[in-house]
């Protein structure tokens, strides 16, 4: 990257992947990855090459989330570097498939942008996820999409905390982009949430377009909603769950939780209120694949993000 009277030049988006099927039970993508696979037209775009990818095939063909492990969590250096025996997790042999067909992960010959396709069943509407508040590529083209999608919404989670953050099938680009679309139960198929997550996509490509072609995206700022804490729901002392969200919380994502408001309601009818000291904004409310990672909802600040100017870099 250069940078001249604050335009950002970057290289070229050349080469795109869009992602099904990361969880086998997560249909919106699945369904929009497999009719791209057949008639790509749709996301045919100028100077960019598209790949449409289901990227864990056994999980989809079972319509499970996962086979062994969540291949969303699988692209740990570890992992990556493992030795290719006999007995590996299929997570972890298809992360290491997935790394060397898209990436080496963070090597020059990574491909440039891969937009992971998930459902979410929390009440989240159409949310994009970023992995870097200085990826300047990713915060212009969230804007642009953001813009384009109104008057309907479209939150921007940001997972940089540097405890929280974990290894996904999308960190493997240049530029990793989530897009979560809900709510949808998992093995079930919305019309809403399948053309919301299609516009969505229409539009990012529309942007790389755009951005290939020389166009130059003036500085903005972003709204984003920064990853802070996971709560999981209280527990006895043999870890069952004694509590559920409570009514008021429930169908809430990206509402403000205050010091005193309810959060939880145990199965004998207690309230249990929110103590902390600050505002929180929760996502991923009651989200069903989180009761084995013991997370009830994540907690999240809001912030604005300003990005530079960006263009294309000529040679």
């Amino acid at each position: 990257m250069s940078s001249r009277a604050n335009i950002s030049c970057l290289q070229e988006a050349k080469r795109v992947a869009i992602f099904g099927g990361t969880h086998g039970n997560e249909i919106s993508g699945i369904m929009l990855v497999n009719m791209w696979i057949q008639n790509a037209a749709e996301i045919e775009r100028n100077r960019l090459v598209t790949k449409p990818f289901i990227s864990n095939p056994r999980a989809v063909e079972k319509c499970t989330r996962y086979i062994n492990t969540d291949l969303n969590r699988a692209f740990t250096p570890e992992n990556l570097s493992a030795p290719d025996v006999q007995g590996l997790p299929y997570e972890v042999q298809r992360a290491k498939e997935i790394n060397q067909m898209f990436g080496p992960k963070g090597s020059s010959d990574a491909y440039d942008v891969i937009f992971d396709l998930h459902n979410t069943t929390s009440n989240m509407g159409s949310t994009l996820i970023l992995e870097s508040s200085t990826d300047l590529f990713n915060l212009q083209m969230v804007h642009y999409i953001k813009k384009a999608m109104a008057p309907h919404t479209c939150s921007v989670l940001l997972n940089e905390h540097p405890q929280l953050k974990y290894s996904t099938t999308r960190s493997v680009a240049k530029h990793p982009i989530g897009l979560e679309v809900g709510p949808q139960p998992q093995g079930v198929l919305r019309s809403n949430v399948f053309e919301s997550m299609r516009t969505i996509l229409k539009h990012a490509l529309d942007f790389i377009e755009l951005f290939n072609s020389g166009v130059e995206f003036p500085p903005c700022t972003v709204e984003v909603f920064r990853v802070q804490e996971r709560m999981d729901y209280p527990r006895d002392t043999n870890g069952n769950i004694t509590a559920m969200v409570h009514p008021h919380l429930q169908d809430c994502d990206w509402e403000p939780l205050n010091h005193g408001d309810p959060m939880f309601l145990t199965f004998n009818g207690r309230t249990i209120l929110y103590e902390g000291a600050s505002t929180v904004y929760p996502t991923f409310i009651n989200e069903a694949a989180y009761y084995e990672k013991q997370q009830a909802f994540m907690t999240t600040c809001r912030e604005i993000l300003a990005a530079n100017a960006i263009r294309k870099a000529f040679k």
